[in-house]
Order: C-alpha cells, then sequence, then structure tokens
C-alpha cells in the first residue's frame, strides 16, 4: 500500500487553469468580430477626406455627402431638415451631428449643410475624415 501525505493529492488535483483562460480569450474573440460585423459598411462610391489624427473613427450614423453633392442618411437620400428631424426625435439634449463627405464633393456643399444643420438647432457639427496613413 502506498501511503501519499493529503498535501501531494491536493497539488495533484488542482491543476493549472487554462480551459477557463481558454474560454474568455474564446469569447473576447467572438465579441470583437459581431461587433465588427454590425457597423454599416461605407458606401463604396465614397471617397473619404484624408486627415493626420489617430483618434478619428468615423460612426454608423452620418449625414454623407457624395461627389455630386447628394445627402445620404441612414443609406438613402435625404434633406437637412429630414436628417434634423430623425436626429431631433432619437437624441435628447444637444443634437450632434456627423458629416462624412466625399473627398470630391464641393467645400460650399458642407458648409451650406453645416449652415443648415446649425440654422436648424444642432449644438454641434462635426465633419469627419479618413485618418491618413
Amino acid at each position: 500500500m502506498n501511503y501519499q501525505p493529503p498535501y501531494a493529492q491536493a497539488a495533484r488535483e488542482k491543476g493549472e487553469p487554462t480551459l477557463p483562460l481558454i474560454n474568455i480569450v474564446f469569447l473576447m474573440l467572438i465579441f470583437f468580430l459581431v461587433t465588427a460585423q454590425m457597423a454599416r459598411p461605407l458606401d463604396p462610391d465614397i471617397q473619404l477626406v484624408n486627415t493626420d489624427d489617430p483618434n478619428l473613427v468615423p460612426p454608423p450614423d452620418a449625414v454623407v455627402i457624395t461627389a455630386s453633392g447628394e445627402l445620404r442618411f441612414r443609406g438613402a437620400s435625404a434633406t437637412p431638415e429630414n436628417v434634423f428631424t430623425i436626429l431631433r426625435s432619437e437624441q435628447i439634449g444637444d443634437i450632434t451631428v456627423r458629416i462624412l463627405p466625399d473627398g470630391r464633393a464641393s467645400a460650399a456643399v458642407v458648409i451650406a449643410l453645416a449652415k443648415d444643420l446649425h440654422d436648424g438647432g444642432a449644438q454641434a457639427i462635426f465633419i469627419m475624415t479618413e485618418q491618413a496613413f
């Protein structure tokens, strides 16, 4: 009969907790894959303006100005009044508008849209651009 002290059994049974660690890493991977797919893809016809700001991330819910000057909001044609009406119904307090212009869009169109949105009551207007590499 082999006698083993109780502390030897406890050390052998405990083992390394690698399985829970693998599960956590796997769940984090799934989370990041799912959240990356939930963002609306940008219209392939849009070519963004470049900037060097590394903290700039275009939001999925922005007013898009195409090269021809057409406004799109959430994938459909829009007017500044339509955009502001939708944002006013969804946001409580200050209205924040994000403009995502095509790099070939006229600056006059972008400024006119910003002015219309400001006159409509938007408290903050951001013009979003692409990070330059």
